[in-house]
């Protein structure tokens, strides 16, 4: 049974998610896209990724974000060095009890930042992989269940950077969205140097929601309606990754090597609802699925050789899958 659902809370929690935005806004300029697409994870339990080069404040826009939430966050550099137990914790002898206790890791929090993912070994992104999915660490021999909410927020630095290990297509499925962040424009560039080169810049910076809004906030969303055209438009989308030429795609279909999984499906379900949530509708569009599908699919669709000999990008499939696939009625 669904719960009944206060339309005048409702309306109040849009209107926070639009001052999380300009809370943000006073330390982060220009990342407005970002911080939407942060949101989106948050308030649908999706973890997201965020990919670009250095410098353009992903790490700042989490910590930032981080602040205006009532939630415990933790901040982990990953690094070629980093071990599983530095994640997820460890056993440790006490001497004077004469036995074996657990030190839990910094992965016990609401929000996590894993800072630069792509630069720690195979067997610290497998220990992730478990608390990603399950919501739960092993520790010895037994199992402990993370904190409610718990969000990854990972970043990652493009992956022909030096120093860099590629996530195993496995764990980037697990990730909800996959954000490309871009440089900022040259006005934006200019009010970041303004603020960042005055060393008395310290904004004021409000908590705005709690763990019971985010809650609250989920349910809402869960109840935003997606008509059944719509929800077969999401799987025609889906399936056209796999079978493009079933979808008049041929010349797409010859650099598609694996196409998204059904993970794919639910989260653009999730995440068009949480779109029309925040442009204060209780219903789907075509266009909220289309806006958030190169997030939910890019990670998702994997390419071969050819494709990256000739240039083409996940980018390039999805817009030609958004242009080629039709609602039908």
């Amino acid at each position: 049974m669904e719960k009944v659902i206060d339309p005048e809370l409702k309306k109040a929690h849009q209107q926070k998610i639009k001052e999380v935005m300009s809370e943000v806004g006073k330390v982060v300029v220009g990342q407005q896209y970002m911080v939407n697409r942060l949101l989106v994870g948050l308030l649908t339990n999706g973890h997201v990724l965020l990919e670009g080069v250095p410098g353009l404040a992903k790490t700042l826009t989490v910590n930032t974000l981080a602040d205006v939430l009532h939630l415990d966050f933790k901040r982990i550099q990953f690094t070629p060095d980093l071990l599983p137990a530095d994640l997820i914790g460890t056993m440790i002898y006490n001497q004077q009890k004469a036995e074996f206790e657990v030190k839990k890791g910094p992965i016990f929090a609401n929000v996590i930042l894993a800072d630069e993912v792509n630069r720690s070994p195979a067997k610290v992104q497998s220990a992730l992989l478990e608390s990603m999915q399950e919501k739960q660490v092993t520790i010895g021999e037994t199992t402990y269940q993370l904190d409610r909410p718990f969000l990854v927020l990972a970043t990652q630095n493009p992956v022909d950077q030096e120093g860099t290990y590629p996530l195993p297509e496995a764990q980037v499925d697990r990730f909800m969205l996959k954000v490309h962040v871009d440089y900022t424009s040259k006005e934006d560039e200019l009010e970041i140097m303004r603020r960042m080169s005055n060393m008395s810049f310290k904004p004021e910076i409000n908590a705005l929601l709690s763990k019971e809004d985010v809650f609250s906030i989920r349910e809402e969303i869960n109840q935003v309606s997606l008509s059944e055209s719509l929800e077969r438009y999401i799987i025609e989308l889906v399936f056209a990754t796999r079978n493009p030429n079933d979808y008049k795609m041929t010349e797409e279909a010859q650099y598609i090597q694996f196409g998204a999984s059904p993970r794919a499906s639910i989260n653009l379900n999730l995440a068009a609802k949480a779109i029309a949530f925040f442009d204060e509708r209780d219903y789907v569009l075509p266009e909220d699925i289309k806006e958030i599908a190169d997030d939910v699919l890019n990670h998702r669709i994997l390419l071969n050789y050819e494709a990256e000999a000739d240039g083409v990008t996940t980018h390039d499939i999805i817009n030609t899958l958004l242009n080629k696939v039709q609602i039908t009625k």
